[in-house]
């Protein structure tokens, strides 16, 4: 998850307002690494949506089983799509979130 596709600044992303959707998740006991790479290979995919504006995954330092999310889409219709989509299927919904202990989602509105 070292590699991001980001060719544009966090200006240019967060100009026109958006969706922003914050994730937090905990990997069940023994399950970071296989998430971690699950993760490693959804990203490039999700960065690459038309209504992706910012996507980008973080694994804590001091607790490896926890991943942040901060996805900013262009608006409600984005982030649906981006639910809908293959990679997501696949990726999130298929092999990840099996193997979480804990979810959560907070959607916000850029101000």
């Amino acid at each position: 998850m070292g590699q991001y596709a980001i060719d544009k600044t966090v200006k240019d992303a967060v100009e026109g307002g958006g969706l922003l959707v914050v994730a937090q998740w905990e990997a069940k006991e023994g399950q970071a690494d296989r998430i971690g790479d699950i993760l490693s290979r959804f990203l490039p995919e999700a960065q690459r949506e038309a209504g992706a504006k910012l996507f980008l995954i973080s694994r804590a330092k001091d607790n490896p089983a926890q991943f942040l999310f901060y996805e900013l889409f262009r608006d409600e219709a984005a982030f649906k799509a981006h639910q809908d989509s293959a990679h997501f299927k696949t990726y999130i919904a298929g092999e990840a979130l099996p193997l979480l202990a804990k979810r959560e989602r907070t959607q916000y509105a850029l101000l």
